[in-house]
């Protein structure tokens, strides 16, 4: 999503960062005076009191601090980062530029190409309408074989690995907002339809088209529909299961092989929208908290990098364990070692 767009569909995030009104004081009336009371002799503590003493004192957590990215890439032109991918075959970052109206058919999206070292080695190695390519959009991005997936509004487009040459295009018949793609390891393409229309009202527009896709040999079908998917956004495969982050559900749960939402758990912060398996573990982003959370599926996810603004469709750098995060609303991309 853009700058201004993305701020505009943050409006509910914000909202809930900043949580319900708060209550006035409550004052007690005023009432008759209590009747003097017996102080105790000094040498005889309340039995509360020597309780407490008693007990040792609670350590209270600690916010999690802020950590120092191994590479970050800025002032290159990004224009709104929404994805970030690893190439493992070139040993490279590919990411997806918005550049524009997150919603906007105008042809002027692109791909840039970063070393694992931080280096800008092409600004727009695709970009719409040059060389043929269509980009409006771009935003989550895969890779199955020789050829590069890209989520774009309506479409999913496919593109030459190794050239950026554009391939065939994929409709998702019905589908408003394709915002993010992964493949499963089995030939199988699976996308997200986030369901929501951009307007110049603060907040996005349902259009209730919630949808989960899979491609297979070119073809797209719904494999599963409904408001009560919360938004879907970012999807990743672990343990060959298929698992969703929500947007305004802030839910982490799979669809299983007939599209049923299966294991549901609520996030500790919501507004996800990034998702990617590390290991046994999925890695998730939150506009709402400004954090990358990880754990495993009904376990306990930890902020695991925090205070990082607008922190989208991350990706994970198998070959040196570094999570790859677009930060959406500076233009920058950064990268974090984790063990």
């Amino acid at each position: 999503m853009t700058r201004k767009a993305l701020l505009s569909s943050l409006a509910l995030a914000s909202l809930a960062a900043c949580g319900a009104p708060q209550q006035p004081a409550v004052h007690p009336e005023p009432g008759p005076a209590p009747a003097a009371q017996e102080t105790p002799p000094a040498a005889a503590p309340a039995a509360s009191e020597a309780q407490a003493a008693a007990e040792p004192a609670k350590p209270q957590a600690e916010a999690p601090k802020a950590i120092q990215p191994a590479v970050l890439v800025k002032d290159v032109g990004f224009s709104s980062p929404e994805s970030v991918l690893y190439d493992a075959a070139n040993d490279v970052y590919l990411v997806s530029n918005v550049n524009g109206p997150p919603g906007a058919a105008d042809g002027n999206g692109f791909i840039s190409k970063v070393s694992p070292e931080g280096k800008l080695l092409e600004l727009e190695w695709i970009a719409g309408g040059k060389k043929g390519a269509k980009l409006d959009a771009p935003k989550g991005l895969a890779i199955q074989g020789d050829t590069l997936y890209v989520a774009d509004i309506t479409v999913v487009r496919q593109f030459e690995l190794k050239t950026g040459k554009p391939k065939a295009d994929i409709k998702l018949p019905g589908a408003t907002f394709v915002n993010d793609v992964v493949a499963s390891g089995d030939g199988k393409i699976w996308a997200t339809d986030t369901g929501v229309k951009i307007t110049d009202k603060p907040i996005p527009e349902p259009t209730k088209s919630d949808s989960v896709w899979v491609i297979e040999n070119g073809k797209a079908r719904s494999v599963a529909k409904g408001e009560e998917l919360g938004q879907p956004n970012g999807i990743a495969v672990l343990d060959k299961a298929v698992w969703i982050a929500s947007l305004t559900g802030g839910e982490l749960y799979r669809v299983d092989d007939k599209g049923k939402k299966q294991e549901a758990q609520k996030m500790p912060k919501g507004y996800l929208d990034g998702l990617v398996a590390a290991g046994d573990t999925l890695l998730v982003t939150s506009w709402e908290s400004n954090a990358l959370y990880r754990g495993k599926p009904g376990g306990t996810f930890e902020v695991l990098v925090p205070d990082v603004k607008g922190p989208a469709d991350l990706g994970f750098d198998t070959k040196r364990s570094r999570v790859l995060l677009p930060l959406f609303l500076d233009n920058e991309i950064a990268a974090y070692d984790v063990k």
